[in-house]
């Protein structure tokens, strides 16, 4: 399990309402519940620090008739609606309001009604919030325009080893069969992150580098290595493996020197299986290395892109045209400067990664929103190469 801060936050509140949580090592987290959760308890300072705290909805479905969760926190991009967790919820008859901070929630009785319903936004969270929902409740529930998404697959083949029948997976409709009473004892490994490896591969690329990513999730990252390629980036990927879950294909990804030029169209999101909205950011340093204009359009955060415009402190050219769309004109030449991290962790790491290709000394202050997403990512970098110290103010 990666060690990072959102789950330390995690981690926090489910110990505070409860939950045993031993880490058994660096990175394997032993969990157990009580058989009651103390939900009155719940640690709102570390709830208020991430924005998963949102996804304990689904699962305390039918833990208690009322009680109360502090607002979600996490990045700053804008206006993230929770109503596409709450349209989803209602189907069950879970209804919330919100109150002074705090969502009240009020937990419906539970029934073995089979039911279906479309998802009014295909996003992640949104999908497995009600997955966990309807993985413990009785009945069939069917989930149209589901996320087929790598951390939705990842929790549909954990909540299968629990027992939970779940067909479609890696499809947009999912049929959930719930098991009321859970009660098993299994190991699971989380499947690698292909946003990480996107950090890595960006690694090479900004500093005209050979480098090699291991165990790169290769069905979440397809159409990002044919974006690169089609710019002019030379990759070399090894043959198919599987992770330790027994279920993703992982692939080593070898950057290579090459001389990059913008591509012909925009780079745009897509939901899977088209370009990661994580991924996107990186394309933005990506495009400062290659010869010509890239426009970068980031259609689902309002804020995100004003913030990858902090990229010309350090000697990128990127022209903000609205909340949603930037220019990057390349190729750059990189300078040192000190610059803050913005809140919000994709464009944060895309600083630290521009840093290493600028001469001189930078300095990146503010950096716990890295922390967020990333362990150890400077000792990481600092193994192949790079010169990375910490330092307090």
């Amino acid at each position: 399990l990666a060690r990072i801060e959102e789950v330390n936050r995690i981690v926090e509140v489910l110990t505070s309402i409860g939950v045993e949580c031993t880490w058994l090592n660096a990175n394997d987290l032993q969990i157990r519940r009580p058989a009651v959760l103390d939900l009155a308890s719940m640690d709102v300072e570390a709830a208020r620090r991430t924005r998963s705290v949102i996804m304990l909805l689904g699962p305390l479905l039918d833990e208690a008739d009322t009680y109360r969760l502090p607002y979600a926190g996490g990045c700053d991009l804008g206006t993230r609606t929770v109503q596409p967790h709450m349209q989803a919820l209602r189907q069950f008859g879970l209804s919330v309001e919100a109150k002074s901070g705090f969502y009240a929630v009020q937990a419906p009785p539970s029934d073995g009604h089979d039911r279906s319903f479309v998802l009014s936004e295909r996003g992640d969270t949104v999908t497995e919030n009600a997955i966990m929902a309807a993985a413990h409740r009785r009945g069939t529930t069917i989930i149209r325009n589901a996320s087929p998404n790598y951390m939705v697959q990842d929790l549909c083949f954990y909540l299968q080893m629990l027992g939970v029948d779940i067909a479609g997976v890696g499809t947009t409709t999912l049929k959930i069969t719930g098991r009321p009473s859970i009660d098993a004892d299994i190991e699971y490994f989380p499947s690698e992150d292909p946003i990480e490896a996107m950090s890595l591969i960006t690694a090479g690329i900004v500093t005209n580098s050979e480098v090699t990513i291991r165990r790169v999730p290769i069905e979440f990252m397809e159409i990002e290595l044919a974006t690169l390629e089609q710019m002019g980036q030379r990759l070399e990927v090894s043959g198919e493996y599987f992770a330790r879950n027994g279920r993703t294909r992982l692939v080593d990804v070898t950057t290579k020197p090459s001389e990059l030029r913008a591509p012909e169209d925009k780079i745009h999101p897509m939901p899977f299986p088209g370009l990661n909205i994580d991924n996107l950011p990186f394309f933005a340093v990506i495009a400062a290395n290659a010869h010509g204009q890239t426009m970068i359009h980031d259609w689902v955060y309002e804020n995100r892109a004003i913030y990858l415009t902090e990229l010309n402190k350090l000697g990128a050219q990127v022209q903000l045209l609205d909340p949603h769309r930037i220019y990057v004109n390349g190729p750059s030449k990189w300078r040192a400067a000190e610059v803050g991290c913005p809140p919000a962790l994709r464009p944060a790491a895309c600083l630290l990664l521009a840093m290493l290709a600028a001469r001189g000394v930078s300095e990146l202050r503010n950096i716990y929103v890295i922390e967020r997403g990333y362990e150890d990512l400077a000792e990481r970098l600092n193994t192949i190469g790079a010169k990375i110290e910490y330092f307090q103010d």
